[in-house]
C-alpha cells in the first residue's frame, strides 16, 4: 500500500460583501503592514510569526509596479466600486512535510505558474510554518483580467436572451431579458476539481523526484471507493494543544473515528475470508459427486475435530494429552454453544449467518457515521457560537467608533484585531449555516445534542466490538472445521491442499 501524505486544499473568495478586504488578506498572509486606499484602514501584521516565504508572480502584460504587494491589491480595491465586489480568489493548501523548504517553494511556484499565471492571473503566495508540523501555503489570485496594455478589463458581459424567432425577450418592466457571459473562464465550477487535481499531481511529482514513497490523493473517500468517514480538520490551536498532551474535542472525535474505521475494516476483512472459505468448500463439493449433496453438519465436524486432535496427541506424554484434551474440549464446547445459540447447524446456515453479521456491522457503522458527521457540524457551531457571543461586545464597540475619530477607531481595531478576526469568522459561518432570522444562538442545546450523540456513538462502538467478537468466534470454528474436513481427504489431496496453502 502506498503511504498517504497529508492532503488539504481549500478554495474560496475574498468578497467585500462578506466584510473582507484583499489588502487585509494580503497583509495577513505576507506578515506586512499595508494601508487600504479604498477605506483608509491600515492592516499591520508585521508581528505575525511563521511567514517563511512570500512571492508575487505576474503574467507578461501586467504592470511591473504590481510586483509591489500594496500596489497590486490597492489597484484591485480601487477599481472595484461595488459594495459586494469579489476582490480575489484564495487557495490554501497543506505542504508535504516530506519535502525540504526549497522544494516546497519550487512546488508552489510551479503550481501557480502552470495553473494561474499562464491564464493571465496575478498571483501572490505566502508559505507559513510555525514548526508545529503544519506547513502550508496561501495563494491569492486576481479575478479580473488585464488587457494587453496592463489595464483592468471586464470580467463578463451581458447578452440578450432571444426567443425561438431570434427576437429579444421583453420583460414586464419594459427592459429586455439578459444573461451574463464570463469572459475569462476562471469562474467555471469545474476549475475547482482541476486545480485540486493539479495540486495533487504536481505534489506527487515532487515527492517522487525527492525519493519519497508518500503520495497525496485529491479525491474524497467516497470517490476513492473508501466507505469511511474522514477525520475532522484539527486546525493550528487544537494541534498545538494535542502536542502538549491536552486532549481536545476535535482530537477525541478523530481518535474515535479512526478506531471505528479500523474496527469495521477488520470485521469486513474477516467476514470476507470466511465467506471465501465457505464458497471454496461448496465449490469443492460440487466437483466431487461421491460426496453427499447436503451441507455437512457442523456439530459432527467439530466432533471429528476432537477425535483428530486426540489422535495427534497420542505421541505425547499422558499428562500433556490430558491437558490438551481438556483445552480442546473447552474450545469445541464453546463453539457448539455459540452455534446452538445462533441456530447454526450447517455450512449453508453459517454462510447465511455471516451475511447477517456483515449487514449488522454495516448498519451499526452507518449509524455511527451519521452521528459523527453531525458531531463534526455541532463542534463548529459550538466553537463559532461561543466566539460570536464572547467577542460581539468588541465588534459592537468598533461599530460605534465607525462614525467617530478615525485614529481612535484604528487604534481600537488594532488592539482587538485577534478578537475581531474570530468574531468575523464566526459571523460568516453562522450566517451561512443557520436559518435566516435566528436571533438567539442555542449553544446549550447544541452541547446537549453533542453529548447525547457521543453517548450513542460509544454504545454503537461497543456493539461493533461485540460483532468483532462474534466474527472471531466464527474464525475459531472455521479452523476446527478445516482440520476435520482435511482429515477426511485422501493423502494425495491433503498434500496438494498443504502445498496450495503454502503458495497462498
Amino acid at each position: 500500500m502506498i503511504p498517504i501524505a497529508i492532503y488539504h486544499c481549500n478554495i474560496g473568495i475574498v468578497s467585500r460583501g462578506k466584510g473582507k478586504s484583499a489588502v487585509a488578506a494580503a497583509a495577513y498572509r505576507s506578515g506586512e503592514k499595508i494601508t487600504n486606499e479604498w477605506d483608509g484602514m491600515t492592516h499591520d501584521y508585521t508581528r505575525k510569526r511563521g511567514v517563511v516565504h512570500t512571492e508575487i508572480l505576474l503574467p507578461p502584460h501586467a504592470p511591473p509596479s504590481f510586483s509591489d504587494r500594496s500596489t497590486l491589491w490597492n489597484s484591485v480595491e480601487l477599481y472595484e466600486k461595488a459594495g459586494n465586489a469579489q476582490l480575489a480568489r484564495e487557495i490554501d493548501a497543506a505542504l508535504p512535510i516530506e519535502l525540504s523548504r526549497e522544494e516546497q517553494i519550487r512546488l508552489v511556484r510551479e503550481y501557480c505558474s502552470s495553473q494561474f499565471v499562464s491564464r493571465g492571473m496575478c498571483v501572490d503566495f505566502a508559505i507559513h510554518d510555525t514548526d508545529s508540523g503544519n506547513p502550508h501555503c496561501h495563494i491569492m489570485l486576481t479575478m479580473r483580467p488585464l488587457d494587453e496594455r496592463g489595464a483592468w478589463a471586464a470580467k463578463s458581459k451581458k447578452e440578450y436572451d432571444l426567443d425561438e424567432n431570434g427576437e429579444r425577450i421583453r420583460l414586464p418592466s419594459g427592459r429586455y431579458k439578459t444573461h451574463k457571459v464570463d469572459l475569462t473562464g476562471w469562474n467555471d465550477k469545474g476549475n475547482a476539481l482541476l486545480w485540486r487535481k493539479a495540486w495533487a499531481d504536481i505534489s506527487n511529482a515532487y515527492l517522487e523526484r525527492a525519493g519519497h514513497p508518500e503520495r497525496i490523493d485529491y479525491r474524497s473517500n467516497a470517490e476513492r471507493g473508501i466507505d469511511e468517514l474522514p477525520t475532522v480538520h484539527m486546525g493550528v490551536a487544537a494541534c498545538q494543544m494535542e502536542k502538549k498532551g491536552i486532549a481536545t474535542e476535535k482530537g477525541e472525535l478523530n481518535r474515535n473515528i479512526r478506531k471505528a474505521n479500523r474496527l469495521i475494516r477488520e470485521i469486513r476483512a474477516q467476514i470476507g475470508k470466511l465467506k471465501e472459505w465457505i464458497g471454496e468448500l461448496f465449490k469443492a463439493r460440487e466437483t466431487a459427486p461421491e460426496q453427499p449433496p447436503q451441507s455437512p453438519g457442523l456439530a459432527n465436524l467439530l466432533m471429528k475435530y476432537l477425535s483428530v486432535q486426540r489422535e495427534k496427541s497420542r505421541k505425547y506424554s499422558q499428562s500433556w494429552q490430558r491437558q490438551h484434551a481438556a483445552d480442546e474440549l473447552k474450545t469445541v464446547a464453546k463453539a457448539v454453544n455459540y452455534l446452538s445459540e445462533h441456530g447454526i447447524s450447517t455450512l449453508a446456515e453459517l454462510d447465511a449467518a455471516l451475511s447477517s453479521v456483515s449487514d449488522q456491522a454495516d448498519a451499526i457503522r452507518e449509524g455511527m457515521k451519521t452521528a459523527e458527521k453531525r458531531m463534526k457540524e455541532l463542534q463548529k457551531l459550538i466553537e463559532y457560537g461561543k466566539n460570536y457571543t464572547e467577542y460581539k461586545p468588541i465588534h459592537d464597540e468598533l461599530k460605534k467608533l465607525k462614525n467617530g475619530w478615525t485614529s481612535k477607531r484604528d487604534k481600537y481595531e488594532e488592539a482587538h484585531r485577534a478578537e475581531l478576526t474570530l468574531w468575523n469568522a464566526a459571523s460568516r459561518y453562522l450566517h451561512a449555516n443557520l436559518p435566516k432570522g435566528t436571533k438567539t444562538l442555542p449553544i446549550a442545546e447544541w452541547e446537549q445534542e453533542y453529548a447525547d450523540l457521543k453517548t450513542q456513538r460509544d454504545s454503537d462502538y461497543a456493539k461493533l466490538k461485540d460483532t468483532r467478537a462474534d466474527v472471531s468466534e466464527l474464525q475459531k470454528i472455521r479452523k476446527c472445521v478445516d482440520i476435520a474436513l482435511r482429515a477426511d481427504q485422501p493423502e494425495q489431496t491433503q498434500t496438494r491442499t498443504k502445498r496450495h496453502d503454502i503458495d497462498r
